[in-house]
């Protein structure tokens, strides 16, 4: 994702009352990298531990990167949305800029 897009993402989370946050998801077949939303109830510091502390079982990532980690030939791919079960969840954080 380039800086316009992300600039926009930022802008219509302001607009909606939506925090979004980049993210680098690990699960044991795939790495993830997309944006995790949640509504601005809370500090925006909160977003990830409040994703995974929830009763929800499943966290929606939307404009993310599948990258297979078991097989480096296979293409990676990019989905609009997905939603991923908490209990696949190897390591969450939020990615880095230059990720």
């Amino acid at each position: 994702m380039d800086e316009i897009d992300n600039i926009t993402e930022k802008k219509n989370a302001f607009i909606t009352g939506v925090w979004s946050e980049r993210v680098l998801v690990i699960t044991e077949d795939y790495e993830i990298k997309g944006y995790v939303f949640m509504p601005k109830t809370g500090r925006r510091n909160r977003i990830l531990s409040d994703i995974l502390n929830s009763t929800k079982r499943f966290v929606a990532i939307k404009n993310c990167k599948l990258k297979h980690r078991n097989s480096a030939n296979r293409v990676t791919e990019a989905h609009d949305f997905i939603q991923l079960n908490l209990d696949s969840i190897v390591l969450i954080r939020p990615a880095l800029q230059e990720e």
